[in-house]
């Protein structure tokens, strides 16, 4: 795992233009604390070229060390699609949980095996744990994750209750995806998340990237004093 277990994190998705994304992400703050998502919409558009371009900028902010996220939401052929990931410099790539057990396994042995970390997005599957029993091996990040469209329906919780289950039985990183405001964030870390994912105010606000990251690293307890 490339990521510091002990450690809590945000993950912001970009998914404008190229040049928007790129000016956008100037405006972050230096930390480690910040991972970069490219988003499933902007790798459709852009590719593995794409993706480089930002991986790129965020370690050259980052002196050589930046963490891009590269969400392939793959449903088959995961070492195909992890291989071109690595290549462009991705940390860390994404697979569905709705996958076939055999892609589960097949995305995360590749991960392992290119020493890029294995996200499990469990968009829309009711029962996480059942499918984390399935693996051959575990995955590093499970992603708990109330979508886009999900958000909607007044009825759709984030999954936090599923944080414990799965932390009870596996040492084993948690992210939450599905809240987009400073409240959720802070809600994900006092439910033992250890990554909260945000998009939508990033895409709203272009031009105010630096204060909202900074709002939003106030979740994490602790930031700025290490």
């Amino acid at each position: 795992m490339i990521l510091n277990p002990r450690q809590k994190y945000l993950q912001i998705a970009f998914n404008r233009s190229m040049n928007e994304v790129l000016k956008m992400m100037r405006q972050l703050p230096a930390t480690d604390r910040i991972l970069i998502e490219a988003g499933t919409p902007f790798i459709k558009q852009y590719g593995t070229i794409g993706l480089a371009r930002l991986v790129h900028l965020w370690q050259s902010l980052n002196n050589g060390q930046g963490y891009i996220v590269a969400d392939l939401k793959c449903m088959d052929r995961g070492f195909t699609e992890v291989q071109a990931v690595k290549n462009a410099g991705a940390s860390a790539a994404t697979c569905l949980g709705l996958a076939p057990v055999e892609t589960l396994d097949a995305f995360i042995k590749t991960c392992a095996d290119l020493e890029i970390d294995s996200m499990i997005d469990m968009l829309n599957v009711p029962f996480p744990f059942e499918v984390i029993q399935q693996l051959k091996k575990r995955p590093d990040i499970v992603v708990l994750h109330r979508g886009v469209d999900e958000s909607l329906n007044s009825t759709k919780a984030i999954p936090y209750h599923d944080i414990t289950r799965l932390k009870g039985s596996y040492n084993i990183v948690i992210s939450i995806a599905g809240g987009e405001t400073l409240r959720d964030a802070q809600r994900a870390f006092f439910n033992s998340a250890d990554i909260a994912i945000v998009w939508k105010e990033f895409y709203e606000n272009p031009d105010n990237v630096k204060e909202l990251a900074e709002k939003f690293l106030t979740s994490i307890k602790g930031y700025g004093r290490n």
